[in-house]
């Protein structure tokens, strides 16, 4: 078993664990009120997204999402919060030193043991979560669980989900797909992001995700038989009629969306172990980005 594969399978108890200590790290977390941007990079600016969708819609507050790098520096926020699971993502520790003194500042982060430590005024630690793959998994699922608990978004049935998600079969004939597209809608476009990625890093598939609405103008025209098209929560009406008649594999979202990116990910691994590839080896990448000067 790879170490992505055995991590993935973890994740129910992970957020179980996070949920029931979510209440600790309150104070730590954005209150209801403030304006807040959450940042990341790769993995974590999708979690982000997803996690400020969440946030705005449960009316805790104007939220936006930033890959750290394109963070808006004339903007005024009253927290900046951000996911490194690593803590060493430069991106991520100079805007962090960037804000130091100006706006208050919170880092989710899987080492107790790098710089995110200092460079942050609050510090939530998931070392519980921290994994040996490079290709993320249990941490960034695990950091949106700990957010959506803080929202009072979080019940049992999500982690219920999540243990179906890992012991039923994949969709028939999913795997020998040669191009894979995933929608979401609201919080689960970041997730439907969020799963390309991970086909991308994990297979070196080709993986493309748009938010569902906007998948009529223009990239159905990929659409065809060896296509499989993938939501991530409830489907726009007609939308998985219109796939089918194209020809491609359309697979609908029967779990907690959060679930369903838990399959995806199993998917991913599947792929790769199909195409001879070792997922714990992605081409080009490693664990933490981090630039010399």
């Amino acid at each position: 078993m790879s170490h992505v594969e055995d991590e993935l399978t973890s994740q129910p108890q992970c957020w179980a664990r996070v949920a029931a200590d979510a209440a600790g790290h309150r104070a730590a977390l954005p209150a209801p009120g403030e304006r807040v941007a959450i940042v990341g990079c790769g993995t974590s600016y999708f979690m982000a997204q997803a996690a400020a969708a969440l946030r705005e819609g449960a009316g805790q507050g104007e939220t936006d999402a930033f890959a750290a790098s394109e963070f808006p520096r004339g903007r005024s926020y009253d927290r900046v919060l951000a996911l490194t699971r690593s803590g060493t993502t430069t991106e991520v520790l100079e805007l962090l030193g960037q804000m130091k003194g100006r706006t208050r500042t919170t880092a989710v982060t899987a080492d107790p043991d790098t710089p995110v430590m200092k460079a942050a005024d609050d510090v939530v630690v998931l070392d519980f979560a921290d994994e040996r793959s490079v290709v993320q998994t249990r941490f960034a699922t695990t950091a949106l669980t700990l957010l959506r608990a803080h929202l009072g978004l979080h019940t049992d049935a999500v982690v219920a989900d999540a243990r179906t998600a890992l012991a039923e079969p994949l969709p028939e004939g999913l795997v020998d797909c040669t191009q894979f597209t995933f929608l979401g809608r609201g919080w689960t476009v970041g997730l439907a992001n969020e799963a390309g990625l991970k086909m991308r890093e994990a297979s070196l598939s080709w993986t493309e995700a748009y938010p569902a609405m906007e998948y009529r103008h223009g990239p159905i025209s990929i659409t065809t038989r060896g296509t499989a098209t993938w939501m991530l929560g409830p489907a726009p009406d007609g939308l998985a009629d219109q796939v089918r008649a194209t020809g491609g594999l359309w697979i609908d979202s029967g779990l907690d969306p959060l679930a369903e990116l838990v399959r995806a990910q199993r998917l991913a691994v599947a792929v790769a172990a199909a195409r001879g590839l070792d997922p714990d080896q992605p081409r080009h990448l490693t664990r933490s980005v981090i630039l010399t000067p």
